[in-house]
């Protein structure tokens, strides 16, 4: 259970941290309007904090959806007779 546990969050957690660079060298928190404009009373480093959490909750559902959807086979890997 661990291992598949740390096969869905290092990714997402590699992932995320690839859109937060990604979507903040083309946004900025300050022109953030959102959610009736709380994001733009926030300081920076909450805007990107906020979202780094909300990217890898997102790419971790992904995983977990596709870790779920491959089945049993993922289990273990194959052992060979030596």
């Amino acid at each position: 259970m661990s291992q598949r546990v740390l096969w869905v969050v290092w990714p997402s957690f590699l992932m995320a941290g690839v859109l937060e660079m990604l979507v903040f060298s083309v946004a900025d928190p300050a022109d953030l309007s959102g959610f009736g404009g709380a994001l733009a009373s926030l300081p920076a480093a909450a805007v990107y904090t906020l979202a780094f959490f909300c990217f890898w909750a997102v790419t971790a559902a992904a995983a977990s959806i596709t870790l779920l959807l491959a089945g049993s086979g993922v289990d273990a890997p194959a052992r060979t007779a030596n």
